[in-house]
């Protein structure tokens, strides 16, 4: 067993000085953005990013295709983002679809999240959208991600994911149990990449023509239809197929089986989220539809397949920092730390000029920049100024800025977030749990009790509170859970 808590040693940065909150990020207030003086989480962050050699950290095992976003709505009346301003407009598009725990050469029929990303080639620039198949997450503040992270890959002893550090992460972050009864129940094995939906997962800015400020999050629909693999079927497939996921994307396509997918969007007025009943900006909570009814505005379709996996698909990269005029970011602590995290990896791991190779380029804009040299740089800019300001002809700013300002209020330090009348890490899980069928409950305490019954013998703290969670979340499911997991350890 471990020491008493005042008996455990003082964590500390990289050079030795003590960490007082490991938690919770720095903010301009409980729900203000986040503060660069918060030094513990960009050397976490930016040490985290640089802990693999070549493949991606998270998310390594992945396929792509390109294809089309069409807008079927007129939703100028909430932004003024171009490629958003005319019914019937196409914007061509990028997406990828991965698993997250994954390494380059793993299976993909697991149970795990999967990544839905998006580049829209835009008139205005880039636009990525950096989501999963999921509409929550297990962790809200980005100080936990590389911790999270930690317990889904290897351990640094046995060299295999262990139940122990998956479950003791878990037990000791109920904020995870929403997101964890996802992964466990029936959509977490998609059958293919093309039978699951795509969620922005955070809540993103959208400010219109006239300054007006509207929170919103995407979902994209799948229009094969939602097919699962039971944990058996995924088993056999995964040694039988272990490239099912991505040969099934490359062959429909191939076949002019094209998939498509029918973007909704849920939109808040910004006033709306001081007193909303939950904090609207917590990554571990749905919005629920009665609240704020999805809005069919579009359809992405995926019709073209990369001729290069390498230089297309493992080379492309996407950031939630690459937005166009009228879409913007939200107080979401976690994308917050993302809106760092994914470029920094991405000038670590591909390189500082990975936006000029020609996946990443975009399509309608040529880059103005005064950023010069390092690694993969063609030159591009020959004998033009590298400074600013100039008056030697160069680019100058538009002084206005892509979103909204966001008021932010209170002092800076390490914040818990604030709490709203019904904020629960619990409480939106055992509503996902109710809902479920009898068939789909029984399959969830099934798969859950089989994961949690290999939790090493003398650890049965470990296992209490993974159930002590559930049993919170819904009495009925924390009972059949510990009946079935004291079954398979006796």
């Amino acid at each position: 067993m471990n020491p008493p808590n005042d008996q455990r040693p003082t964590l500390t940065t990289e050079t030795g000085a003590p960490v007082a909150d490991n938690q919770n990020t720095e903010s301009a207030g409980p729900g203000g953005p986040l503060l660069v003086q918060d030094q513990q989480l960009f050397e976490k962050l930016a040490r985290f990013n640089r802990e693999r050699v070549p493949e991606r950290i998270v998310h390594a095992r992945g396929a792509g295709a390109y294809g089309t976003f069409t807008l079927t709505r007129d939703v100028s009346p909430w932004t003024r983002a171009k490629f958003l301003s005319e019914v019937g407009k196409q914007t061509e598009v990028f997406a990828r679809f991965s698993t997250v725990a994954g390494s380059l050469g793993a299976a993909d029929a697991v149970r795990d999240p999967r990544g839905f990303s998006l580049k829209f080639y835009t008139e205005e620039g880039n636009y990525d959208l950096v989501g999963n198949n999921t509409p929550v997450f297990f962790i809200k503040d980005p100080s936990k991600f590389p911790d999270f992270i930690h317990t889904q890959k290897r351990d640094p002893y046995t060299g295999s994911q262990e139940p122990d550090n998956v479950w003791d992460f878990w037990g000791l972050s109920p904020e995870a149990t929403h997101q964890v009864a996802w992964l466990f129940g029936d959509r977490g094995i998609p059958a293919s990449f093309r039978h699951m939906n795509g969620y922005s997962s955070h809540t993103y800015q959208w400010n219109n023509a006239v300054g007006e400020v509207f929170w919103v999050k995407y979902h994209f629909k799948t229009d094969q239809g939602i097919r699962n693999l039971t944990a058996e079927a995924a088993g056999v497939l995964a040694g039988h197929d272990p490239d099912s996921h991505q040969r099934d994307l490359r062959e429909a396509i191939e076949r002019g089986e094209f998939p498509s997918w029918t973007l909704q969007v849920q939109i808040m007025p910004a006033a709306q989220a001081a007193d909303y009943r939950f904090d609207p900006f917590d990554l571990t909570k749905v919005w629920p539809h009665a609240d704020f009814p999805p809005i069919e505005i579009g359809r992405l379709e995926l019709n073209r397949n990369p001729q290069n996996i390498f230089a297309e698909v493992e080379q492309s990269t996407f950031s939630p920092a690459h937005f166009v005029p009228g879409i913007g970011p939200s107080p979401d602590k976690m994308l917050q730390g993302r809106l760092f995290a994914y470029g920094d990896a991405h000038r670590y791991r591909v390189g500082i000029n990975a936006d000029q190779l020609p996946v990443n380029r975009p399509h309608a804009t040529e880059p103005r920049t005064y950023g010069r040299d390092g690694h993969l740089y063609d030159g591009r800019h020959g004998r033009a100024a590298n400074y600013e300001p100039n008056s030697a002809g160069g680019p100058l700013q538009t002084d206005r800025p892509l979103w909204a300002a966001t008021e932010v209020t209170g002092l800076t330090g390490s914040h818990a977030a604030v709490r709203h009348r019904e904020d629960d890490d619990f409480v939106q899980a055992g509503s996902l749990y109710r809902l479920m069928a009898d068939e789909e409950k029984e399959r969830l305490v099934t798969n859950l009790a089989d994961s949690i019954a290999g939790v090493s013998a003398d650890r049965d703290d470990i296992v209490d509170r993974a159930v002590g969670n559930f049993r919170q979340a819904d009495a009925d499911l924390g009972e059949r859970l510990a009946a079935a997991v004291k079954q398979r350890r006796s």
